[in-house]
């Protein structure tokens, strides 16, 4: 009895167990991992900044609120091939690599972006023009399917248990850069060219700096090597399956069929639901509240207050600014006090003050307005600065990568992306300017069920992987513990088996 009871105790750690991550590496990872979002969200700030515009160039026919409406449903369509991009790439992420999907991902939303300022107006080739819009859209979104969660993963992955937060945080830093960069550009723009030089040829400026972006972005990646956590992956799987081919019966079915797409596809669906259904919750909070301060608010402002353009783009760039300004710091947070705790507080908050935020933002002036979006600003960042070290997390190292570019792109698609589009129809249909604060308050209550659900992971080895420490002596220092721990619990199984008196009276 002894003897099964020890053999089923916890194996404390060796020295071979522990990784140590490599500073230098690191930094190229997080530099290349976040270039990538820059040029993602850089479209997006360009994008809804130009949103009018745009709707003037390709959709003249229209009423102003239908050119808006059909901009944003361009914008949306994006967001319908995201999970179809999700289902390539990320099963293609866990098989082939990290590296070589976030590569290639780069390429495509580079030239889907850069191809845009090149597109004719629907004066000039009538209803192609849209058709094309649409085209790049599409690549551009089926790209990005593999992109946020690639790179999340690979992050993740690099970082050392202890402060994944607030090195992931810096992942989402380059989201609002990217943001910043696209929208301050049209900001700058439309004052310096005014209406008429942004519909007429200064709408296509923005599109065309994606160029030298993605150029940059690209030869980041290309520099990088694959996480340890995949390389550690790969080496097991591979001597799984020398050990497979050297039996004499040859190759196990079951085994080849679980490493294949599909094998994986049916473990993330069968044995990893739970996870799936949580994390989907949370990229909704994420994401709606992302997408609604960042491509619906200056549309919003606006169109539908009447408020002047440039007040309201300087508003709501301010509030990024601030966001990514405050992001490393909700990171660092949250490794200290856990990724479960800063979720709880933002899902709170957003239930408790979205209302009194779009309140603040349809009074006149510019103090309550800027009070309004700096309130919906800090509790984006609660979501931002603790994503990327939260998301990863909910799945194990073999099939991450798939798992996470599902689950976050089916809840972006079906709620984030729709945002501006399902908020400036419903504003329409309905006449109530305060539609928007309702949607967050929804959003809301779904992050908070998420959050419930959520397991803690601040501090602790990513599932299916080893403890990642920042040095030698940490390791050293961890696998003593591990001694020390191991060495208490065989004491204690020692106890419950020759002095089981004291077991019962441990249990009463």
């Amino acid at each position: 009895m002894l003897r099964i009871l020890l053999r089923r105790r916890k194996r404390s750690l060796s020295l071979e167990d522990v990784t140590v991550t490599d500073r230098p590496a690191v930094r190229r990872a997080i530099s290349a991992a976040a270039m990538g979002n820059t040029m993602e969200w850089f479209d997006f700030g360009v994008y809804a900044y130009v949103a009018t515009t745009l709707g003037k160039v390709f959709f003249p026919s229209s009423s102003p609120g239908a050119q808006v409406v059909s901009t944003f449903a361009t914008f949306a369509a994006a967001f319908l091939v995201r999970p179809l991009g999700g289902l390539v790439f990320g099963p293609l992420g866990d098989r082939i690599g990290r590296q070589r999907v976030l590569a290639a991902t780069m390429i495509m939303m580079a030239v889907s972006t850069f191809a845009v300022g090149f597109l004719p107006s629907y004066a000039s080739i009538g209803f192609a023009a849209p058709i094309l819009l649409l085209v790049c859209r599409l690549v551009q979104g089926f790209s990005t399917g593999g992109e946020y969660a690639g790179a999340t993963t690979y992050i993740a992955e690099y970082a050392p248990d202890t402060r994944r937060g607030f090195l992931g945080s810096w992942l989402d830093f380059g989201t609002f850069i990217g943001y910043s960069l696209g929208s301050g550009l049209v900001t700058g723009l439309t004052a310096a060219l005014g209406t008429d030089g942004m519909t007429h040829y200064g709408w296509r400026i923005p599109f065309f700096v994606a160029g030298p972006i993605g150029i940059i972005g690209l030869y980041l990646r290309l520099r990088l090597e694959e996480t340890p956590a995949f390389q550690r992956e790969a080496e097991q799987a591979h001597a799984e399956a020398e050990a497979l081919r050297s039996q004499e019966d040859g190759t196990d079915p079951v085994e080849e069929a679980r490493q294949s797409g599909r094998g994986r596809l049916k473990e993330i669906f069968t044995e990893h639901w739970q996870a799936v259904l949580i994390c989907m919750g949370l990229v909704l909070l994420y994401n709606v509240t992302n997408y609604m301060v960042t491509s619906y608010l200056p549309t919003y402002m606006t169109s539908t207050l009447g408020q002047n353009d440039t007040t309201a783009q300087l508003l709501v760039l301010g509030t990024m600014v601030v966001v990514a300004l405050t992001i490393t710091t909700v990171g660092r947070s949250s490794d200290r006090w856990g990724r479960r705790p800063v979720f709880l507080f933002g899902s709170v908050a957003m239930i408790a003050l979205a209302v009194p935020s779009f309140a603040l933002i349809r009074l006149n002036g510019i103090l309550y307005p800027a009070i309004g979006c700096l309130i919906l600003g800090l509790l984006l960042v609660c979501f931002a600065g603790t994503s990327a070290a939260t998301l990863p997390a909910l799945f194990p190292t073999r099939i991450r990568y798939g798992a996470l570019s599902i689950s976050f792109n089916v809840s972006v698609s079906l709620f984030g992306g729709t945002t501006p589009l399902v908020a400036s129809a419903l504003v329409d249909a309905t006449g109530d300017r305060m539609v928007p604060a309702y949607y967050l308050m929804g959003a809301g209550a779904v992050g908070l069920v998420s959050a419930l659900l959520l397991r803690e992971t601040a501090g602790k080895p990513l599932m299916g992987s080893g403890p990642m420490v920042e040095s030698p002596e940490q390791a050293r220092k961890l696998v003593a513990r591990s001694r020390v721990a191991a060495g208490r619990r065989a004491r204690d199984v020692w106890i419950r088996v020759r002095h089981p008196r004291t077991r019962d009276r441990s249990e009463h």
